[in-house]
C-alpha cells in the first residue's frame, strides 16, 4: 500500500481525491491538508511515502513547503498539483526535489498511475507541459545557471550508463529505456541506481536537469 498525503487549498478537491484513492484499494491516506503548514504537521505525525502537493496553497505554498520537506523527509516524494503553467514554479518545485508536476485537470485513472511511477522511483511530468519544462531547464543552462553541481565522476561512466542517462534525459519511462536497449526493466533501475551514487544526485529528476546540462557543455 502506498502512503499518500493529499494537500489543496480547496476543500472539494481534497476529499474527492481523498474518496478516490481510498477506494482504489492501493493507496492509504495518510492525511489531508489545506496548507503547507499544516502539510509539515501531517508529515511529522504520520510521514507518507508520496505527497500530492497544491501549488498554490496560504500560509505556506507548495514550492516553500516542497523545499522544506525534502531538507528534512528527502526519502517522501511529491507531486505538484497546479492549474499554473508557470515557468518560475516549475523550476522551483522540480529544484527543491519534487518528483512529478501535473496538471490539475489530469483524468483520475493518470493520477494513479502517476503516483505508482513516482513511488517506483521514476519522475512524472505532465505531457502537456513536458516540453515547456525541458525547455525551460535548457535556458537556465545556457545562461549559466546551472540546477546541479557537476561530479568529478562523469569519467567514470560507462558507455550503457551514458546512453541511460541520455534516454532519462528525454523523459523515457524504465521500459521504454529496456526496450531500445534490450535490457530488463530490472537492469535499467540498477543502472540508474549506479549512476546516480556515481553522481551524487538526488534522483532521476536531477539527473535529467544534469544530463540537460552536460548537453549545453561539451
Amino acid at each position: 500500500m502506498i502512503k499518500v498525503l493529499i494537500a489543496d487549498d480547496q476543500q472539494l478537491i481534497r476529499e474527492s481525491l481523498k474518496l478516490y484513492l481510498e477506494n482504489e484499494g492501493e493507496f492509504i491516506v495518510t492525511g489531508i491538508a489545506g496548507n503547507g503548514q499544516e502539510v509539515l504537521d501531517s508529515v511529522a505525525e504520520n510521514e507518507p511515502d508520496i505527497i500530492l502537493m497544491d501549488i498554490r496553497m496560504p500560509i505556506l505554498d507548495g514550492v516553500a513547503c516542497t523545499n522544506l520537506v525534502k531538507q528534512k523527509f528527502p526519502k517522501i516524494k511529491i507531486i505538484i498539483l497546479t492549474t499554473f503553467d508557470d515557468d518560475d514554479y516549475v523550476y522551483n518545485a522540480l529544484k527543491y526535489g519534487a518528483s512529478g508536476y501535473l496538471l490539475k485537470g489530469i483524468a483520475l485513472d493518470q493520477l494513479s498511475a502517476a503516483i505508482k511511477t513516482v513511488y517506483s522511483g521514476q519522475a512524472m511530468i505532465n505531457p502537456d507541459i513536458a516540453s515547456k519544462v525541458l525547455q525551460l531547464f535548457y535556458k537556465m543552462a545556457n545562461e549559466g545557471n546551472a540546477l546541479v553541481e557537476p561530479s568529478k565522476e562523469v569519467e567514470n561512466l560507462t558507455e550503457t550508463e551514458w546512453k541511460i542517462v541520455r534516454a532519462v534525459s528525454k523523459g523515457l519511462s524504465n521500459k521504454e529505456i529496456a526496450s531500445s536497449l534490450f535490457l530488463s526493466e530490472g537492469t535499467v533501475r540498477n543502472y540508474i541506481s549506479t549512476v546516480l551514487d556515481k553522481l551524487e544526485l538526488r534522483d532521476r529528476t536531477q539527473l535529467a536537469i544534469w544530463a540537460v546540462q552536460m548537453s549545453l557543455s561539451v
